[in-house]
């Protein structure tokens, strides 16, 4: 009974307005709130890092998403422009050594601008024009038709941040593009971020403009010590570092040459200055044709300051042997007629006469024109119609 009543008392020692711990309690529920609150806060830890992982690949990427972004669809050719908004490493390509061949040239573009993503570049059987001239106002202008199996085409912008803004015309098909696959969605663009590697023609912010052409001769494989560059690094190149002629024959002696898709290609050039060239490689070594030479296709003319190019040889000599030379003439005698000076609509018609419809080119494959440009290396715009149609032309500014 005295072990009872001391038992009451104890109990009621407790301070007033507390209560026996509930872990004393038997029975008692645990509390949870700790636990939960410890969930809460790794959840949130948690979306943080997926956040901060989402940002830092966004930044590091915000120049490969800008470019993409920037795809605009022109018309249903289909025709398509381009921002390159990120640095597609034309410096590094050097300092690493270049290319000798596709194959590198490839390996660079997938590491370096692809992020590891394989691609093709590849430049098939091309059938080209090119001339220059100048317009009645004293403009200097620079024509070219592309001639081609169907493919989608694309406007290129660039402005790098070592070398001069420029715009270039890209055969997307050359990077596997066609009419199952075009950059219509994010995904499906991606393999055009290698396109500054992959240009045709183009001209820069100094009024520099170049296009090459087809020859069918073996394949130029210069074989030194200086850095090796590809048919279309070289585009790049001329594009992005020089703003004469002279720059540009200059630009291409410091490196050896190796000719894309184990085939030869001759270059015409041309600047704000109205002076233009034709380069060629013979035996592998380079050779320039101003615009009053002699060529394979006429005498030497004093005081001419046109030229034109097709798809074989200008060099005099015992090398007068490839295609186009029916729409030389064309082009030629439109120039001479003119004494050289025509009007932007004017070159434009020349593209068109020259142009050729659909037929099967040396590999039996279809060919046609599939672009026209006439770029002006004064006032920098240059006006593309696709798929010959001349009614529909296209306007672009490089200064925009």
């Amino acid at each position: 009974m005295a072990e009872d009543i001391k038992r009451e008392d104890a109990a009621s020692e407790q301070p007033a307005g507390t209560q026996p711990s509930a872990s004393t309690e038997p029975g008692a529920p645990k509390r949870r709130g700790g636990a939960k609150k410890i969930v809460v806060r790794v959840l949130i830890a948690l979306v943080a890092l997926v956040v901060l992982a989402v940002g830092g690949i966004v930044f590091m990427f915000r120049g490969e998403i800008a470019t993409i972004a920037s795809i605009k669809k022109v018309n249903d050719y289909p025709f398509y422009t381009m921002t390159y908004a990120g640095d597609y490493g034309i410096d590094e390509f050097l300092e690493q050594g270049g290319a000798s061949n596709d194959a590198e040239l490839i390996e660079f573009v997938i590491q370096h601008l692809m992020k590891g993503l394989p691609i093709t570049i590849e430049l098939p059987d091309l059938a080209c024009s090119t001339f220059n001239a100048v317009t009645p106002e004293g403009d200097d202008i620079f024509g070219r038709n592309f001639d081609l199996s169907y493919s989608p085409s694309m406007l290129v912008r660039t402005d790098p941040e070592n070398g001069y803004a420029s715009i270039s015309m890209v055969n997307l098909g050359f990077l596997g593009y066609g009419e199952d696959k075009l950059p219509d969605s994010p995904t499906s663009s991606i393999t055009a971020l290698a396109a500054p590697y992959a240009p045709l023609d183009g001209m820069n912010e100094a009024g520099l403009a170049v296009g090459v052409l087809l020859i069918d001769t073996d394949p130029t494989n210069q074989q030194t010590d200086r850095v090796d560059i590809t048919t279309t690094t070289a585009i790049r190149l001329m594009l992005d570092k020089c703003a004469t002629v002279d720059e540009a024959i200059a630009l291409l002696e410091q490196y050896d040459m190796h000719s894309s898709a184990n085939s030869c290609y001759h270059f015409q050039i041309a600047d704000a200055s109205g002076r233009t060239v034709v380069v060629e490689y013979i035996d592998d070594e380079l050779s320039v044709l101003e615009a009053n030479d002699a060529t394979t296709a006429g005498a030497a003319v004093e005081g001419r300051t046109y030229m034109a190019a097709t798809n074989f040889l200008l060099t005099p000599g015992d090398y007068d042997f490839g295609g186009g030379q029916d729409r030389y003439e064309i082009v030629m005698s439109g120039l001479t007629a003119a004494d050289g000076v025509v009007s932007e609509g004017e070159a434009m018609d020349l593209l068109a006469a020259c142009a050729q419809e659909t037929h099967l080119n040396s590999r039996g494959e279809e060919s046609a024109t599939q672009w026209s440009v006439v770029y002006n290396l004064d006032d920098l715009t240059a006006t593309i119609a696709t798929g010959m149609d001349y009614e529909n032309t296209y306007t672009v500014s490089l200064l925009e």
